[in-house]
């Protein structure tokens, strides 16, 4: 981890804590009574795709929900579902983030995200302390702006490019081996904790921020 100048980190299960069963029981709740068969934790399928790569935006997905449940929702009601997914924040995460970018890393995000989501981490609510996501991060790289969502080579090489990193420069920290396996092929470093695992503590995070 000597070489390592870009660090890119994912959302759920890394930076946040993710509950899958929150989601779940939010969608559920707006009236989706598949939403088991549909979400997943780490890469969306079919309206839920096409929202976090960008080929539909906010209004287009509520229309969609509006469709397969068979009444109006509001967006207020799409907002509050995506919102199931966020467990909490772990506070020694943003610490870590902090401690890394004043070591003098390059500190990025890397996501499978939306709007909906983008809507509270860009708020001050994100932290608790009047912060948004942006606050902890040289650079957020969203998959519904980039137009394409992990595991795809190619938003791991807009990640790279934006940063100015090499890939063997680069740490990649996601809780999908998926995504992982990705990025190793494309020769960036990479750590695969668990689901809100505590990361902070791996030997190669202790390392980097002496």
């Amino acid at each position: 981890m000597k070489n390592i100048k870009n660090i890119a980190f994912d959302l759920g299960g890394v930076v946040l804590a993710l509950s899958l069963e929150g989601a779940i029981r939010t969608f559920e709740k707006m009236g989706l009574v598949d939403a088991r068969e549909r979400l997943d934790a780490f890469q969306q399928r079919g309206v839920f795709a096409d929202l976090e790569s960008g080929r539909i935006g906010k209004e287009e997905f509520r229309q969609e929900m509006c469709r397969l449940i068979g009444h109006e929702v509001t967006m207020q009601e799409c907002y509050d579902a995506w919102h199931g997914y966020v467990d909490h924040v772990p506070q020694r995460n943003l610490d870590m983030l902090l401690r890394l970018r004043q070591k003098g890393y390059k500190v990025c995000l890397l996501s499978n995200t939306n709007p909906f989501m983008t809507m509270w981490t860009e708020s001050p609510a994100f932290d608790g302390h009047g912060h948004p996501m942006s606050h902890y991060f040289d650079h957020l790289y969203l998959s519904y702006e980039c137009g394409v969502m992990k595991p795809s080579p190619a938003i791991f090489h807009m990640m790279l490019e934006g940063q100015d990193a090499l890939p063997e420069e680069t740490l990649f920290i996601d809780d999908s081996p998926t995504n992982v396996q990705t990025a190793q092929t494309i020769g960036i470093h990479t750590l695969c904790p668990q689901n809100n695992e505590d990361w902070t503590l791996f030997p190669e995070i202790q390392e980097l921020k002496r």
